[in-house]
């Protein structure tokens, strides 16, 4: 597909919100990397992580450039939608407050981004996107490279060690849900049906676990899942979905699972740093226009 006037209504009601949930999850990385990048332990890490800023903000502009011309408004949807209207994964919400948080993030965060759009480069059938993500897949690589790198640096640091599997602890699970509802239970099944993306859910998340899980126990971080030879599969070693508790970024495993029912309704809810990260963004289009009244 390349223009809208070839699409059902269906297929560009499918692809608009695709293409929304990733513009959003780029927008609303900025902000929420700016706040622990303040951490950074030189002037050089510091240029780093505002140049990943810089890719993702770049990357959030070529979807909703995309959205445009798909006829959604632009500017109300980035400048005039409610926070809680956003659409990106919950972990964005949820404040990293450390430079170790940071290059967590990229390790994890980034590497689902990778996981995901390159899940759709191969395989989507809207031309312009599959076009855009050559840049987009090569820097989110960059991304999540730059995260396990740091990794391997603060690991070998007096204490790194136990900074790092704080991190782990609680931002491990909280990607592994990035990737949504199982299969059985996956509302929008046009994203398959027309090929906006070739994998599924949980064909993500493991593909995801394939690369997440090596890089930990390769540095002795401990990871709640193992891979099951028997399955050809890695398996989780917590219950999924379980409570978690976000002002704490502490997970309750020991309640036991709880139901997707829960998970939807705290997705919805949205996190403690929602509303602050999408005031940051909108804040210079609202004083620009409070000028121009004045």
């Amino acid at each position: 597909m390349e223009r809208l006037e070839q699409m059902s209504p269906a297929y560009l009601e499918g692809i608009q919100r695709i293409l929304t949930v990733s513009a959003d999850t780029e927008l609303i990385s900025a902000p929420a990397y700016y706040h622990a990048a303040q951490d950074a332990p030189s002037l050089n890490a510091y240029i780093s992580a505002m140049g990943i800023m810089q890719d993702e903000l770049a990357h959030a502009h070529i979807a909703y450039r995309l959205l445009e011309d798909l006829g959604v408004d632009k500017e109300q949807l980035i400048y005039r939608r409610k926070p809680e209207a956003f659409k990106y994964p919950y972990a964005f919400d949820v404040p990293l407050a450390s430079w170790v948080e940071l290059v967590v993030a990229n390790a994890f965060y980034d590497r689902a981004g990778y996981v995901l759009l390159g899940d759709v480069f191969k395989h989507t059938t809207f031309g312009p996107w599959k076009r855009a993500l050559v840049k987009v897949d090569r820097e989110e690589n960059f991304h999540l490279r730059h995260g396990e790198t740091w990794m391997r640096k603060i690991i070998a640091e007096p204490g790194g060690r136990e900074r790092l599997q704080r991190a782990v602890d609680w931002m491990f699970p909280l990607t592994v849900e990035w990737f949504g509802l199982p299969d059985d239970l996956k509302k929008h099944t046009e994203q398959l049906g027309y090929g906006f993306k070739g994998s599924s859910n949980d064909s993500l998340r493991q593909i995801w676990m394939n690369t997440a899980v090596p890089l930990c126990e390769e540095l002795g971080l401990s990871v709640r899942a193992h891979y099951d030879a028997r399955q050809g599969k890695y398996v989780l070693d917590f219950p999924f979905p379980c409570e978690f508790e976000a002002e704490e970024k502490r997970w309750r495993f020991e309640q036991g699972p709880i139901s997707w029912e829960a998970v939807l309704k705290r997705w919805k809810a949205r996190g403690p740093k929602n509303s602050e990260f999408v005031s940051e963004v909108q804040r210079g289009y609202r004083a620009l226009n409070t000028e121009a009244a004045t």
